[in-house]
């Protein structure tokens, strides 16, 4: 016998969400990686670097995950559950985390570094990207695309705007890029298969993921989430597609 949605429920919503790791959707949720290996890629960087900067770098898993990092190595965070983690994560590896709150300016000089990074950032200051960079300075990233988990997100909200759906498009964040003087030399994007095998998976996607639904709190949706339990019971998982995109992009002179 399955358990119950209130047990699905309960056990969703009393798990931790700090750090950006994921591995409790083990076995509960699939997702799709992008082919072209962002960590790895990151790594390779960082290994040629002088002066990084990972910006909104979560509880530092990713950065973490490198094989070697350059002389300096500095990370940024907002969250303060995940300073913590980062800090306790990358301090041993010779990272500095500094606490920001993702609103420009950035913490640091004119030219402070020659690699730029961040995997998923919420917010994307081009101007000041491009400001922290040395001139011949590079910005190495993996975006959340645009209308990305959008049949979750639709589920619970309803159709989005056409505005809404565009929002972080890969084209826009090239012109922007372009825009703040930064020369784009890579772009891949790709649609990837996600899928939700239980109700409780969609919880504490919802719960860590939170800019999908705002302000989501299973009481708000507690009938709609239901009713999604349900379906994946009666019809199997629950199919969504996530977007990703990786820019390189380098400034002028």
């Amino acid at each position: 016998m399955g358990r119950t949605f209130e047990e699905l429920v309960a056990e969703a919503e009393s798990v931790s969400v700090d750090g950006w790791d994921f591995s409790w959707l083990d076995g509960r949720a699939t997702e799709q990686r992008p082919s072209w290996g962002y960590q790895r890629l990151m790594g390779e960087r960082l290994a040629r670097a002088n002066a990084a900067l990972d910006i909104q770098t979560g509880g530092g898993e990713v950065l973490a995950g490198t094989a070697k990092m350059p002389p300096v190595m500095v990370a940024t965070e907002s969250w303060p559950p995940n300073v913590a983690k980062a800090t306790a994560l990358l301090h041993p590896l010779g990272a500095v985390v500094v606490a920001d709150a993702d609103e420009p300016p950035l913490p640091f000089a004119d030219g402070a570094f020659d690699l730029v990074t961040s995997r998923h950032p919420a917010t994307v200051w081009w101007d000041d990207i491009a400001r922290v960079l040395q001139p011949g300075g590079t910005y190495f990233s993996q975006h959340v695309g645009h209308a990305s988990v959008f049949e979750l997100v639709e589920y619970f909200l309803g159709p989005q705007p056409k505005k809404v759906r565009r929002g972080r498009h890969h084209e826009d964040e090239c012109v922007d890029a372009q825009a703040a003087g930064l020369d784009v030399v890579d772009l891949r994007f790709e649609s990837l298969r996600i899928e939700f095998f239980d109700i409780g998976a969609v919880i504490y996607f919802l719960r860590k993921v939170i800019w999908m639904v705002p302000g989501f709190t299973v009481q708000q949706y507690l009938e709609r989430l239901r009713e999604l339990h349900e379906l994946i019971e009666a019809e199997g998982p629950f199919v969504a597609h996530s977007t990703r995109f990786l820019i390189e992009a380098r400034t002028r002179g």
